[in-house]
């Protein structure tokens, strides 16, 4: 006997590009023809327009399946995707730890947009390019212009491709070296230094005794600027935290 073809293993629907119709406001969608049982849900919705009226119930949608979960039979949709895939197809093609060059875009408190060198425009931000705060320098810094300006050209290296936002998640100080793990190389427990007190804080401060190296005396007293004699307590180094006690 014939019977029905057995069902397509999940994983094999990855970047297939299906169609179907919202079920309700965002995020369900019934899918058309034999997929039509597969629960399918949207994950990353259209990066310009109005959001909610691309996923109100009753719209007819055309998305790539991004991730799948065999275990509970479930999938998960990209409208971004089919939005604009030149867009979607250069991000998809990079891959953590490619290095990518532009120039930056914009400044804002939250991070900074890069404009690449090599692929399309970003429909909605000013680039497909984006560091993060923590991603910008090794060093502690007051304001995002005191590492990077408007219109100066940088390097980074990929961390991921951002579905959300259709960004690829840069990163600058991969690129340079680590001070910390440069001055673990050559400072050792029990070591005595000499530091300037750079922060204080309510438990302690903090100081600095290399560049762009700085570590916590704990329930120590200072002034910004005063030197002080200090002994390396701990090391951390998958942390990068350097503690540090009164070398007096």
């Amino acid at each position: 006997m014939g019977g029905l073809p057995p069902p397509v293993p999940l994983r094999e629907l990855l970047a297939a590009v299906v169609s179907g119709t919202v079920v309700e406001d965002g995020p369900r969608v019934r899918l058309d023809g034999d997929l039509a049982s597969t629960p399918a849900y949207i994950r990353d919705f259209p990066w310009s327009g109005n959001r909610a009226d691309a996923v109100r119930a009753g719209r007819r949608v055309t998305a790539e399946v991004v991730s799948v979960d065999e275990a509970k039979g479930r999938i998960w949709l990209s409208l971004a995707a089919t939005e604009h895939p030149e867009l979607w197809a250069f991000l998809k093609k990079l891959r953590a730890g490619d290095v990518l060059t532009g120039r930056v875009a914009d400044v804002r408190s939250f991070g900074v947009f890069v404009t690449l060198d090599e692929g399309p425009p970003h429909p909605t931000y000013p680039g497909v390019g984006f560091v993060s705060i923590p991603e910008l320098s090794w060093t502690r810094f007051e304001q995002v212009t005191d590492v990077v300006q408007v219109g100066q050209r940088v390097r980074g290296e990929v961390l991921a491709f951002d579905t959300y936002n259709g960004e690829a998640r840069l990163s600058l100080r991969a690129l340079q070296p680590d001070p910390f793990q440069m001055f673990a190389e050559r400072a050792e427990v029990g070591q005595r230094l000499s530091g300037t007190v750079t922060k204080v804080v309510p438990f302690g401060v903090f100081v600095r005794v290399a560049d762009g190296m700085e570590g916590l005396v704990r329930e120590a007293a200072g002034r910004p600027g005063d030197i002080v004699q200090v002994v390396i307590v701990g090391l951390e180094r998958e942390r990068r935290r350097l503690l540090l006690a009164p070398g007096d």
